[in-house]
């Protein structure tokens, strides 16, 4: 289990932990990396996922929860697809889900999707790829979706399970004057 985290989030972390500690499948370890230079989730997930040696890797961000047969439920999942990254979805606590439209959607190669983090993947795919935290031009950017992307062009094959298995927690930030998540936003502390 890969976990990004800052120090003002001590209470949320926890909270994550005893929901990892929760798991009916047990994760094989927990690696979290601490983002003490304000680099953002991307780079600090990087960090944490180089730690991993399993044959799988989950990803949670240090302000959501698993719900108990959140890893037994993608485990058995990616036995019976065969497939190498597999997302389940979730409910918004605190908040409302802003892609009610792509629960259920399966990912079509080179078409936009969405889908969040919280995943399993085979570790040997994703130490081939990194999350970045800034564009080219210092702005923040989204660091999943070009992670995938990598994962993806090295033929990964995705598959999405409609189940909730995790709440996804929202904490009235986001873009400025309006609600949403920013778990990765390192302007956001």
């Amino acid at each position: 289990m890969v976990i990004p985290s800052i120090q003002p989030r001590t209470n949320m972390l926890t909270r994550a932990l005893v929901s990892v500690a929760s798991q009916t499948e047990p994760a094989a370890g927990v690696s979290i990396a601490y983002d003490d230079q304000r680099q953002g989730a991307g780079p600090t997930r990087t960090r944490a996922l180089r730690g991993v040696t399993t044959e799988w890797t989950a990803f949670l961000d240090d302000d959501d929860v698993l719900l108990p047969n959140h890893l037994a439920l993608l485990f058995s999942a990616a036995k019976e697809t065969g497939a190498d990254v597999l997302w389940p979805w979730f409910e918004v606590i605190g908040g409302t889900d802003p892609f009610p439209h792509a629960r259920g959607v399966q990912l079509k190669p080179d078409a936009p999707h969405i889908f969040p983090i919280t995943t399993l993947v085979r570790t040997k795919l994703a130490h081939q790829a990194e999350f970045p935290g800034t564009d080219i031009t210092g702005e923040w950017i989204a660091d999943d979706w070009p992670f995938w992307r990598q994962i993806q062009s090295a033929g990964a094959k995705f598959h999405h399970i409609p189940d909730i298995t995790w709440h996804w927690y929202h904490h009235g930030w986001g873009v400025p004057g309006t609600s949403g998540n920013t778990s990765g936003r390192p302007d956001r502390w």
